[in-house]
């Protein structure tokens, strides 16, 4: 299984999943349709299906150009808001293509048919990968905009769950200002201070900071943290939905009190990663 991180509009991700023995690829995400299909064929791959996250115009608004460019592509996804929605999917429902199986999670909060995506492959030594949209990102988590903060908890909690070394693709490059606000809830966290390093010179070089994995979420992901005595201690919370609730609420004043970060500039060509290749942190 290959992945290839598409950087689009301003901070968007999208992705195209090749499995390389058939050479079958599912997108994930297509915004820009056309950049998308000059890809399909530089890598001389079989699109198949499109897998939508949410219906969100940044994530979606490719679909209807795409689906008429390519008559019979499967678009997939949990909400019937999504463009030109060929099948709606269920909660644990799971799919095949090649060798990649799809484990579909649903993750309210954001929007209420958000869906995230676990891939995987038997008997292959490459980690599992995680679409995960704008219900987790490296270091931070979406605005809950359609639920509660106890459904959006319920969501990442489930996602927690995953194996550790799951590699992370989320929906957004919004890395260095989420380990910003991280630092602001635990300035003595030495895995939020080393990341946020390694971030800094990722976003001076113009380049993505996707894939994380689980496991290191689970070191410096605020959201992910919730039940940490230093992150209770900051909200003045105690039960996990709570914390919660006040991190979106202190993650609002922080950004409403910083000065506005100027859109990345994203490289024209798409950036490949296998899932075993990310780069490593230093």
């Amino acid at each position: 299984m290959k992945v290839k991180v598409i950087p689009v509009l301003e901070d968007n991700y999208m992705y195209l999943v090749i499995e390389e023995i058939t050479r079958e690829a599912v997108a994930v995400d297509v915004a820009v349709p056309k950049r998308l299909l000059e890809i399909v064929g530089r890598e001389e791959v079989s699109l198949t299906a499109v897998l939508t996250t949410h219906h969100h115009w940044d994530h979606a608004r490719g679909n209807p150009e795409l689906a008429r460019l390519r008559p019979g592509l499967a678009v997939l996804g949990a909400d019937e808001r999504i463009f030109s929605l060929t099948r709606r999917l269920a909660h644990g429902e799971e799919l095949r293509f090649g060798a990649i199986h799809v484990r579909c999670l649903l993750t309210p909060g954001h929007t209420s048919g958000h869906m995230s995506y676990f891939l995987w492959e038997d008997d292959c030594p490459d980690p599992p990968a995680l679409f995960s949209g704008d219900a987790l990102s490296v270091a931070g988590c979406g605005s809950c905009l359609e639920g509660s903060a106890q459904q959006m908890y319920q969501s990442l909690a489930e996602l927690g769950t995953l194996p550790p070394e799951t590699k992370v693709f989320c929906g957004h490059e919004h890395t260095l200002s989420n380990l910003e606000f991280a630092q602001k809830v635990e300035p003595c966290n030495d895995h939020v201070r080393a990341k946020l390093s390694w971030a800094k010179k990722r976003d001076e070089d113009d380049v993505p900071t996707v894939p994380s994995t689980l496991g290191e979420e689970r070191l410096y992901n605020p959201f992910l943290r919730v039940a940490e005595e230093p992150v209770r201690k900051f909200t003045g919370k105690a039960v996990p939905a709570d914390v919660l609730e006040a991190l979106y609420k202190e993650r609002a004043r922080f950004e409403q009190a910083g000065e506005p970060r100027q859109p990345q500039a994203r490289a024209l060509l798409a950036l490949q990663w296998g899932l075993l290749s990310a780069a490593p942190q230093e």
